[in-house]
């Protein structure tokens, strides 16, 4: 049975990397929900967060091969039940002036914030775990999204565990 899961990789900070990453997950078939890419407290090394669906032997497969990559220093798979996990999303939505306040409600209630408010058009950044992420765009489904872009899932362990290398 297919399952989401989220891979967090420390890797080497130089070119090249995220497309072996990538082409791991080509070569193999494995397709990425997500991926995101960012450097670390230490600029010696980017943090690699993968989110992908597939069975459990796949999952192991991929965890594998992902860790035999030269510049992966440290893979961790994140449990749900020891993670935080969030992403960021900006919307841009026409609005009708007799909808305005509505909207600017909702936006409060997701916790989001306006970036941006025009005339004809709002913007909204929404943070926060792809479910929150995923309900507001359903409610926003009543309005023309105009835009609408994600960074991606990102996620780190809860409490003193971390994902470094140690050198």
């Amino acid at each position: 049975m297919a399952e989401s899961f989220v891979i967090s990789a420390l890797v080497t900070n130089h070119s090249g990397v995220l497309t072996r990453v990538s082409s791991l997950f080509a070569r193999r078939g494995f397709n990425i929900d997500s991926l995101t890419v960012g450097v670390t407290e230490d600029p010696r090394y980017s943090r690699v967060t993968v989110c992908s669906t597939c069975d459990e032997a796949t999952k192991e497969q991929i965890v594998k091969q992902f860790s035999k990559l030269h510049d992966v220093k440290k893979i961790q798979v994140m449990e749900k039940s020891n993670s935080v996990f969030r992403e960021m999303m900006m919307v841009k939505i026409a609005v009708p002036r007799d909808s305005i306040a509505n909207i600017m409600t909702s936006v409060d209630i997701f916790r989001g914030k306006i970036i941006d408010l025009g005339v004809e058009a709002i913007t909204v950044q929404l943070t926060g775990e792809p479910s929150k992420i995923n309900a507001f765009v359903d409610f926003l489904s009543q309005y023309e999204i105009l835009e609408l872009t994600r960074t991606g899932l990102t996620a780190i362990g809860r409490g003193k565990e971390c994902l470094k290398n140690r050198d």
